[in-house]
């Protein structure tokens, strides 16, 4: 290893420890282990999109019943919380490391994927978007101020971050670029304010199309909030000077309760899906209301090193074509 791309981990292990330590304190949740695998046909893996394949095999232990390798845990947590009888107003994080084999390779994708999996115990009275935008500036405070001591480390490395986050709905953003592709909004949005929270994703807009696709089954979509648009989750957003565009750090939300998860069920045509073990918890009242999601290691690192590849932070499997590339770019990858 390049005494370059030693100093470079250094760094990685600096920004993920004081991050990690700072969102502990300021959202009071504490760090518990997370399974790389769940059992299939259980409804308890997240499915993201409803469309990417998860990585499967037969565990010889279990009469070959089929694992699964974890997209995310944003259902598993939820459990989890139920089990270790979490309080409202408290919650767990985990590493969650996952793999995703139909992820597009690009500057910020790979099938390797990291990310600091949190959820949040809450009551039925906290589902509104005054408390999902008061969690939001909770973890912006902290991506601040892991910036500003990165920049105080590495004086190199300069903090680009405005004081505050912005909110708009998906819906209010479509009427700001009503020409625009969901991408170009986001990239037009984040380019004047710097760091957005865009929330109501997944529901129609009224162009009949979506900002973006959420499962039925996590994060609440639609239920009508107090502006009269459709929402309760979102990601946030952060304008990436290097790549020139928006970039993602994280996806969160309230999550759904009975009537929710029914009506999107039912919006997907999955109305099926609520036999399932973790549908099943949720319908009979065996979990806990809450808000959680998760927020991109790699992401964020990579954001906070001013790096252009995904890779200078993270170590995945690329093809040559990729490597070569970087290679003449004097971008080494771990």
């Amino acid at each position: 290893m390049s005494r370059a791309l030693l100093l470079r981990e250094q760094a990685i292990s600096f920004v993920k420890e004081e991050f990690t330590k700072s969102l502990q304190k300021e959202l009071n949740i504490i760090p518990v282990s997370g399974p790389l695998v769940v059992l299939d046909g259980t409804g308890i893996n997240d499915d993201l999109n409803s469309i990417e394949r998860p990585v499967k095999f037969p565990i010889k232990s279990l009469n070959d019943k089929n694992a699964v390798v974890v997209h995310s845990l944003a259902k598993w947590k939820r459990i989890r919380l139920k089990e270790l009888e979490i309080e409202r107003g408290e919650g767990i994080i985990t590493d969650m490391r996952a793999l995703r084999p139909d992820e597009d390779y690009s500057p910020i994708h790979s099938i390797y994927v990291d990310q600091w999996d949190w959820e949040k115990v809450i009551a039925t009275e906290d589902r509104k978007l005054d408390y999902l935008q008061e969690t939001v500036k909770s973890i912006y405070k902290v991506i601040q101020e892991t910036e500003q001591k990165v920049e105080e480390k590495y004086p190199e490395i300069k903090a680009v971050l405005p004081e505050e986050i912005t909110f708009i709905s998906s819906e209010d953003l479509l009427q700001k670029y009503p020409t625009y592709s969901p991408k170009e909004r986001e990239n037009a949005i984040c380019k004047e304010f710097g760091a957005v929270f865009i929330y109501g994703i997944g529901g129609e807009l009224t162009n009949g199309e979506f900002h973006d696709a959420r499962a039925a089954d996590y994060d609440d979509w639609s239920t009508e909030n107090s502006d009269g648009f459709k929402g309760l989750n979102g990601d946030i957003l952060v304008w990436n000077p290097v790549l020139e565009s928006a970039f993602e750090l994280s996806s969160m939300g309230i999550r759904v309760d009975k009537t929710a998860l029914l009506r999107q069920l039912e919006i997907r045509s999955l109305s099926d899906r609520k036999n399932l073990l973790f549908h099943t918890m949720l319908l009979e009242d065996q979990l806990t209301e809450s808000i959680g999601g998760g927020i991109g290691q790699s992401r964020m690192t990579m954001f906070m090193l001013k790096l252009k590849h995904i890779g200078q932070v993270q170590p995945s499997i690329w093809d040559k074509e990729i490597k070569d590339q970087l290679k003449l770019e004097s971008i080494e990858l771990l």
